[in-house]
């Protein structure tokens, strides 16, 4: 009977911070600022990201947007029971995007986005009490998406985006809680997947029924990424394990979950919006997280996500001629599961709390800021699937504790029309 080892707690990363599982939510400035709105708002590039068919709606020929996020976000993890602590030391993450959008006619436009919604780094203290779960994990993609939008009629325009997707991801934890080589050192263990390729496409549509009223569809594919032959490298293990547990290569697949996003604007005044967006992320496709060694080992992840909403809610006001400023809030619900709390994903619902503002510098530059706050509530979560009944080697059961995360995002971009 092949030995199973939960040998990876995450291939994918969560990043415990922004839109459920390990799904970083800022792929523009204007659109954080109003609470991550952005299907039924047309106002810059960004809307390459946010609804693809909202480009042949900019007034604009020519449309530029570039920028780039803070992330500041720390987990800390307490069991009264067995009197452990430990807190993350994670780097600051900096996703970013890049897009551009030109008018081929009155009804055609196209254009490019480049950005990064799925990555950041998450650093536990080394053999802390949940390192046979996860020491430290890295994920991060790129997503590279041509773009064209067609204005049917002044009412109605559609858009479509193939998705080119590339990543790479690095997990170490220790075998088990106990496991140690004739030193005492920990043994552990190092998957890395680099130069990870898959494809998808982000289609959109929005409709003016009214003047002062924008009604957007956004829905973006489900992505499969696909590891295969990766580098997994053994350290510290016992002579006695030796002829179990050495570099070899692995396969693993990770999803890349499908969003539906609907909303809409309204133009309250001529200096005045205010948008609302429903955002249904189908996590229920991130059933498990299985690898398959080429040594004939295993490792079994079952995650068992849900689907799950987010709410959202954003205001921008235009105080004069050179200054916008933006306020929202959300609500985002966790798609994990009782007992499927890892350390990676370890987060329950969260309220997130927005603020921006744009800056004209020029009669075609404008710089723009975006300030987002996320409150999650103490919880007390577990993993249940560590230990498996056919593995002779881990005597490990469930892991669990008290959670709590704090994040904070701060965010500058540049937006260049003409």
């Amino acid at each position: 009977m092949k030995t199973k080892i939960l040998l990876v707690a995450g291939l994918c990363i969560s990043t415990s911070t922004l839109a459920g599982g390990y799904r970083v939510a800022l792929q523009g400035q204007a659109a954080t600022g109003m609470g991550h709105t952005g299907v039924a708002v047309t106002e810059s590039a960004e809307v390459i990201f946010f609804n693809p068919a909202s480009m042949s709606l900019l007034k604009s020929d020519t449309n530029f947007s570039i920028g780039s996020s803070l992330i500041n976000s720390t987990i800390k993890y307490q069991n009264a029971a067995t009197n452990t602590a430990a807190e993350t030391d994670n780097p600051t993450g900096t996703p970013l995007y890049l897009y551009y959008s030109k008018k081929f006619n009155d009804k055609i436009s196209y254009g490019v986005g480049v950005y990064t919604p799925y990555g950041n780094t998450v650093d536990w203290e080394k053999d802390w009490a949940g390192s046979h779960l996860v020491n430290n994990i890295s994920l991060k993609t790129v997503f590279v998406q041509p773009t064209i939008s067609y204005k049917i009629n002044n009412m109605l325009s559609v858009g479509l985006g193939p998705t080119y997707v590339n990543g790479s991801v690095e997990l170490t934890r220790n075998l088990t809680s106990s496991t140690v080589d004739g030193n005492g050192d920990r043994s552990n263990v190092t998957v890395k997947a680099t130069g990870i390729s898959a494809w998808g496409y982000n289609l959109g549509l929005v409709a003016k029924p009214a003047q002062n009223i924008t009604v957007g569809f956004n829905y973006r594919s489900k992505v499969d990424m696909k590891a295969r032959d990766e580098d997994a490298d053994f350290e510290n293990v016992p002579s006695s394990l030796s002829t179990t547990f050495f570099d070899t290569t692995f396969d693993a697949d990770l999803v890349l979950p499908a969003e539906l996003t609907l909303g809409a604007s309204f133009q309250l005044s001529p200096k005045t919006i205010i948008a609302l967006d429903i955002n249904r992320v189908f996590w229920g496709a991130f059933e498990s997280l299985d690898v398959t060694f080429a040594n004939g080992e295993q490792s079994l992840g079952p995650r068992n996500y849900e689907d799950a909403n987010v709410y959202r809610i954003g205001v921008q006001h235009q105080l004069n001629n050179n200054l916008i400023v933006r306020t929202g809030a959300y609500y985002d619900n966790s798609p994990i599961s009782d007992g499927y709390y890892t350390p990676e994903t370890a987060r329950n619902d969260s309220i997130g709390l927005t603020a921006g503002a744009s800056f004209k510098l020029s009669k075609r530059l404008d710089l723009d800021f975006s300030f987002l706050y996320l409150i999650f509530k103490e919880f007390n979560g577990s993993y249940d699937f560590v230990g498996h009944d056919d593995d002779p080697l881990t005597t490990d059961t469930s892991f669990g504790g008290d959670y709590i995360s704090t994040v904070t995002t701060f965010g500058f971009g540049l937006n260049y029309k003409y």
